[in-house]
């Protein structure tokens, strides 16, 4: 069996490789998190084929593991009606820990999502849902792994375990949001790379960071700017030179905004704005786009300006490295408050 993980870049081609490593020979299965991903992932293999084979399954996670995982083994057992994805965690809910109780599920039998995967290793379903993998399918492919957090994390070392290829792609510095957190599990996951590698060595797995090491959407500018700024180490295959301006005066600012062929990308409550707009972590998995706009926050505008934007956080530095890498050509920066006149 392979078993393996891609570390890639911004643009390196992740989708594409799982897109040619398909077939209408063999099962596969492809598990992504975000809705962006989940479309364009369809999208790619409706490209290739002219249909959506049935052979190939696409799911986004908390539907594969709801559906796939739980619901064959625990929906008579438990009596539960779907999810529920709030994100704060009820008091009551830590007193106990059987499974029936209100630690995994509300009072309306709805699962919390960031439990699922912790109640699927406490019932001892592994060896069930593995068989079941193994049953269904040859390849099981896992785009946007560095969005694994939590307890679905940890449910990945047993799955890796399943008699099947396995291949999971991600981009350690693109890891924008959590598919579940739980108090200390895994909270310090993130913090720093050769960790974080090591847990997937741990795993039995082959660790290839070399063959998506180079961006095809993002010119050489736009790679030298962010592996110098951002300290992502991420080359281009192009040698071409495209533009990355920081603009100050209003009629550029004014034909940018107005321009809806260009995304504008804020750091938050880009639905305010009365423009052709998007959150810059909202944007990852979308890579259409020729020219991006990226719409600096004053913390943000300040560690630019003072050259200094390797000292984010780094929420907000991968959040920044994802909307600088939306783009096939031109870079434009500008200062949130100029335009503020933008906002509803």
């Amino acid at each position: 069996m392979d078993k393996r993980i891609i570390f890639a870049v911004a643009g390196a081609g992740k989708t594409t490789t799982i897109i040619n490593k398909l077939s209408l020979e063999e099962n596969s299965l492809i598990i992504t998190y975000t809705e962006n991903n989940f479309k364009n992932l369809k999208k790619k293999v409706i490209d290739k084929f002219g249909y959506l084979p049935e052979n190939i399954k696409i799911y986004t996670y908390f539907n594969f593991l709801y559906s796939f995982c739980y619901r064959p083994f625990l929906t008579n057992r438990l009596k539960s009606k779907g999810i529920n994805f709030n994100q704060e965690l009820p008091e009551y809910s830590k007193r106990v820990k059987d499974t029936t109780s209100l630690y995994y599920r509300d009072k309306t039998h709805r699962l919390y999502h960031k439990r699922i995967a912790k109640l699927l290793v406490k019932t001892n379903l592994i060896e069930n849902i593995n068989n079941r993998l193994a049953k269904y399918f040859d390849n099981m492919f896992i785009d946007e792994i560095q969005d694994f957090g939590g307890h679905d994390f940890n449910l990945l070392n047993f799955l890796t375990q399943a008699n099947i290829n396995i291949n999971f792609v991600g981009d350690f510095f693109q890891h924008t949001f959590d598919t579940s957190k739980d108090g200390n599990v895994n909270q310090n996951l993130y913090n720093d790379l050769t960790t974080y590698i090591k847990r997937f060595d741990q795993m039995g797995l082959i660790i290839d960071t070399k063959s998506l090491g180079k961006s095809y959407r993002c010119s050489s500018t736009v790679c030298h700017f962010v592996k110098e700024k951002l300290g992502v180490n991420i080359e281009s295959h192009n040698n071409n030179t495209t533009n990355i301006s920081y603009l100050d005066e209003a009629i550029e600012i004014k034909e940018i905004l107005e321009n809806n062929s260009i995304i504008k990308l804020f750091y938050q409550n880009s639905n305010k704005y009365n423009c052709f707009s998007m959150n810059w972590g909202k944007s990852k998995g979308l890579d259409h786009y020729n020219d991006v706009c990226i719409v600096l926050n004053t913390t943000t505008l300040k560690k630019y300006r003072d050259d200094t934007l390797l000292d984010l956080p780094a929420s907000t530095r991968n959040k920044l490295y994802v909307a600088c890498t939306r783009c096939r050509r031109n870079l434009y920066l500008v200062d949130e408050k100029s335009v503020r006149h933008y906002k509803n």
